[in-house]
């Protein structure tokens, strides 16, 4: 409890080192794995001004749903290959925006 406190103040500050707290290695256990992830969407979103623009219960839900769905990708081992993928289907259908 006390270190959640800490690393919630820390992230309210906005000004901490979060690394440590989001860097695992692939070894690491699912539930440690999923802590780095809520950490860092969470940091993202806060980063981004995002964080608190719907209730507690909505957000938490929601960064849930993205850890899990990452997570997931990561562990079938396509991760990598869905995030080029989604990049190229968004670069093409750009291109095809620009072209008309």
């Amino acid at each position: 409890m006390k270190k959640a406190l800490v690393l919630s103040l820390m992230l309210l500050s906005g000004c901490a080192e979060l690394s440590q707290y989001t860097t695992v290695d692939s070894n690491a256990s699912a539930k440690t794995r999923m802590r780095a992830c809520l950490i860092s969407e969470a940091n993202s979103r806060f980063q981004a001004g995002t964080l608190f623009t719907q209730s507690l219960s909505a957000t938490s839900d929601e960064l849930v749903s993205v850890c899990l769905k990452k997570l997931a990708l990561e562990s079938a081992g396509i991760s990598q290959e869905s995030q080029s993928t989604a990049q190229t289907i968004i670069q093409n259908l750009k291109n095809l925006g620009t072209a008309n």
